[in-house]
């Protein structure tokens, strides 16, 4: 019975790639052309380009999607939105649940890919990590983004949590700018990536249920670098509360 598990899933995992590459090169026409918009205007065009691209992706590789409709986000004002970050996949639950304009920060690697790439490079804030320069530099493009009342996308922990405990550390970046900006948080929180893709390869995907939530704004009104400490832990427990609760899969007690 695993055999046959592990069978389907690597058939499964090759359609749903297949079905991903599909309505790519079906909307990378559309991609080209709204990127003559500007960053900007173009920006937000695609960035709804590939909200429809996850929605039909999704559906048509059996992953239901649901997004709790407690606590969204008022999509007009601008957040910082962060996220717990264990699988692939979560870059298609990001763009299927953030259904505002905003820009994301990622790693830049991911750019070298042809045709995705190109797409990846026009929505996403790219950054070598390694590299405090490059750093410097997409911290600057985000707070841009923000005073032109673009949400941001940050994931704290940095990369996959890759350990058994609900989060990994939190970077400082997201609750830097959030101070330095005057910007609220908006946590965003996904309970099944996991099971629906596991981080250790993209032959590891299952159809089936994919249930995100929001958690209430934390607001940054008035605090100063002195207390980021203070505000990157009390996201972090509040996220780390949040997953637990829930009993999500990776976690081992």
């Amino acid at each position: 019975m695993k055999h046959l598990r592990s069978l389907f899933r690597f058939f499964y995992s090759l359609y749903a790639l297949g079905v991903f590459l599909l309505l790519l090169l079906l909307l990378f026409p559309f991609f080209l052309f709204a990127a003559l918009g500007g960053k900007v205007q173009g920006g937000n065009a695609i960035m709804r380009l590939c909200r429809l691209w996850g929605d039909l992706w999704l559906v048509l590789i059996g992953v239901r999607h649901q997004v709790s409709m407690h606590n969204r986000p008022d999509p007009s004002k601008p957040y910082i939105f962060v996220g717990n970050h264990i699988s692939y996949i979560d870059a298609a639950l990001i763009i299927t649940s953030v259904r505002q304009p905003f820009r994301a920060l990622g790693a830049a690697e991911y750019g070298r890919y042809p045709i995705f790439g190109y797409v990846y490079q026009l929505v996403v804030i790219c950054v070598h990590r390694k590299d405090p320069d490059s750093r410097a530099k997409s911290v600057e493009q985000l707070r841009t983004y923000l005073q032109k009342g673009i949400s941001v996308l940050i994931y704290p922990e940095g990369t996959f949590n890759m350990g058994q405990s609900a989060l990994s550390d939190f970077y400082n970046g997201a609750f830097r700018l959030a101070i330095e900006t005057q910007t609220p948080i908006k946590p965003l929180l996904f309970l099944d990536a996991y099971d629906r893709m596991h981080y250790d390869s993209v032959f590891s995907m299952n159809p089936g249920i994919s249930r995100a939530f929001y958690l209430e704004e934390v607001s940054v009104e008035g605090l100063t670098l002195e207390d980021l400490e203070a505000l990157k832990q009390r996201v972090y427990v509040l996220m780390e509360e949040a997953l637990l609760k829930r009993n999500v899969p990776w976690v081992t007690n």
